[in-house]
């Protein structure tokens, strides 16, 4: 298994979402320890478990630790499967960074991956929806990467409440 120091680094949240999402494409589990760390709120916020519970129901993962202000995960993924997702953030925790730890696994998956995200869309610390749909799904394309992003709504801090849907072929 893998080890990976949580705080190292800047130490916030794109170590886990990085993470689940290069184990779920080469199905080698990992151990991430000292989970933000060096946070004002250390441990797991509501945001990356809605990554990494999504990206473990895409490939079926096993998980220990998985829970608000845990400070330790285990990930144990599978196969990636196409399915259809329905995510609440319950905050305006970050839509885009969401997807991020899924657009990856996604493309390895045998069927198209369909997910509905509420949560913020146009919040600090992340890429607004905007820059996702205009700028890095066209860069993708060029690459031969295949998917929709389709806003329902913004959402902002603090309330969030923003709608995306998004098809990953």
């Amino acid at each position: 298994m893998i080890t990976i120091d949580g705080s190292s680094g800047e130490g916030g949240g794109q170590v886990l979402r990085t993470s689940v999402a290069m184990s779920a494409v080469t199905g080698r589990e990992f151990r991430i320890e000292n989970i933000r760390a060096k946070r004002k709120n250390p441990g797991i916020m509501p945001q990356h478990l809605n990554a990494i519970s999504s990206t473990a129901k895409l490939c079926n993962a096993e998980t220990k630790g998985l829970r608000i202000g845990s400070m330790e995960l285990e990930f144990y993924p599978k196969k990636v499967k196409g399915r259809k997702l329905n995510l609440n953030i319950g905050t305006a925790g970050s839509i885009t960074l969401v997807l991020q730890a899924l657009m990856i696994p996604s493309i390895f998956a045998d069927g198209d991956v369909k997910v509905t995200i509420t949560g913020g869309t146009d919040v600090r610390w992340s890429p607004p929806i905007d820059y996702l749909r205009f700028v890095t799904l066209p860069i993708l394309k060029k690459f031969g990467y295949s998917a929709k992003i389709q806003l329902i709504k913004r959402g902002y801090y603090p309330a969030g409440g923003g709608k995306v849907k998004a098809v990953i072929e």
